[in-house]
C-alpha cells in the first residue's frame, strides 16, 4: 500500500530560452590573487552581446573555470545594454569614444563602404548592427579599453531628433 501512494515529482526540464542577443567572447585572461598560502588562480573573461538592431552591451567577470567565466560575463553584458541610434546602416555623425588611454574615432560611411574598424571594436560595432563605418584606435589596444572607449563613443551619439528636442527646437530649424 505505502508504494502505491508514493508520487515521484517530474524530472526538471531545463528550459533554453529564445534568446535575441548574439554573444561574442572578446578575451579571456587569467588572473591571479596573492594570498597568505600562495596564489590563486582565476579567469576572467570580456563579453561583448548585442541584437544587431541598435542594442549592445558588455560585461566582464571572473570564475575558477572558463565557461562559467563566459556565462556570467554574458549575464552581465546583458545588465548593461545601451541603445545606439543608427540611420542608415551608419551612425549620425562622428565621434570619438575615450577611455583610459584608449581613443575609438568613429566616422559614419557611405552605405556599401562595410565596417571598416580593427580589433575589439569591430566586434563591438557588429553587434550593435551597425553596417557601414569607419573607425580607428588610437592609444591602448588593451581589449577591455577598447570596448569601453566604443561604448563610451556610441553612447554619446544623438540624433538630429533628439538634438532637437533637447533644445526645444524643430528639426528643420537645426
Amino acid at each position: 500500500m505505502a508504494e502505491q501512494e508514493r508520487k515521484f515529482r517530474k524530472p526538471r526540464v531545463r528550459v533554453e530560452e529564445k534568446d535575441e542577443f548574439e554573444k561574442k567572447l572578446i578575451s579571456v585572461r587569467r588572473v591571479t590573487k596573492v594570498v597568505k598560502g600562495g596564489k590563486n588562480m582565476r579567469l576572467s573573461a570580456l563579453v561583448v552581446v548585442g541584437n544587431k538592431k541598435g542594442q549592445v552591451g558588455m560585461g566582464i567577470n571572473k570564475a575558477i573555470e572558463t565557461p562559467a567565466a563566459i556565462e556570467k560575463a554574458g549575464k552581465a553584458a546583458k545588465k548593461a545594454l545601451i541603445n545606439v541610434p543608427i540611420v542608415d546602416g551608419t551612425i549620425p555623425h562622428e565621434v570619438i569614444g575615450k577611455f583610459a588611454k584608449t581613443s575609438v574615432k568613429m566616422l559614419p560611411a557611405k552605405q556599401g563602404s562595410g565596417l571598416i574598424a580593427g580589433g575589439a571594436a569591430r566586434q563591438v560595432l557588429d553587434l550593435a548592427g551597425i553596417k557601414d563605418i569607419t573607425a580607428k584606435i588610437y592609444g591602448s589596444t588593451d581589449p577591455i579599453n577598447v570596448v569601453r572607449a566604443t561604448l563610451n563613443g556610441l553612447k554619446a551619439l544623438r540624433t538630429k531628433e533628439q538634438v532637437a528636442m533637447l533644445r526645444g527646437k524643430s528639426v528643420e530649424e537645426i
